[in-house]
């Protein structure tokens, strides 16, 4: 699989799937959906170009791919094991920070081949998470965060979605992105 490859093609978890309820069925379509647009403004693209950033921000494709690889594999992590999954985001030093910040760029030796490939075994192993559950009502709670309700829970479904929500947001900044740095769009 490489930056050339027709997104068409990568190998994930057909809808089709006989152990798809049409639930679980309709939420990977959507997470395939949101997939494609955040790979699609990677084609054609060589390292350097995944790397650069194109506005005042710190982001750049190849880094946004690498961030929704990280956020989708903690989250998978998380409708099966609960909040143990999820960082410590209370505790967090400032090194914790500065690591964190490395998912969003293209760090040396890293390519563009690698961060895709890496984000197709991301999938498929959600996908295959997903097709596997009996029950997306399982419900797990959520880590202590500013960010969440104390005391809250988010079923795999809303787990789901929020990876599906995740996905789309970045894929629109790597849009924004990839139109700044050669006028190509994912749509339009």
């Amino acid at each position: 699989m490489t930056a050339e490859t027709p997104v068409s093609e990568y190998p994930i978890i057909t809808v089709t799937d006989e152990r798809l309820t049409a639930e679980q069925a309709d939420l990977l379509a959507e997470l395939r959906a949101a997939r494609h647009f955040l790979r699609l403004t990677a084609r054609d693209l060589d390292d350097e170009q995944a790397g650069r950033r194109t506005t005042v921000s710190e982001l750049c494709i190849g880094g946004l791919i690498k961030h929704v690889i990280s956020g989708e594999r903690t989250w998978a992590t998380f409708i099966e094991h609960g909040p143990s999954a999820m960082p410590d985001w209370m505790s967090w030093t400032e090194a914790d920070y500065l690591a964190r910040a490395d998912q969003f760029r293209m760090l040396p030796g890293e390519t563009l081949d690698g961060v895709l490939a890496d984000y197709a075994d991301a999938a498929r192993a959600t996908d295959e998470l997903v097709a596997g559950l009996s029950d997306l009502n399982v419900s797990q709670p959520l880590p202590p965060a500013p960010w969440f309700t104390a005391g809250g829970s988010w079923t795999a479904r809303r787990t789901v979605l929020h990876i599906i929500a995740e996905t789309t947001q970045h894929a629109g900044h790597a849009d924004i992105i990839r139109e700044a740095l050669d006028g190509a769009k994912s749509m339009g």
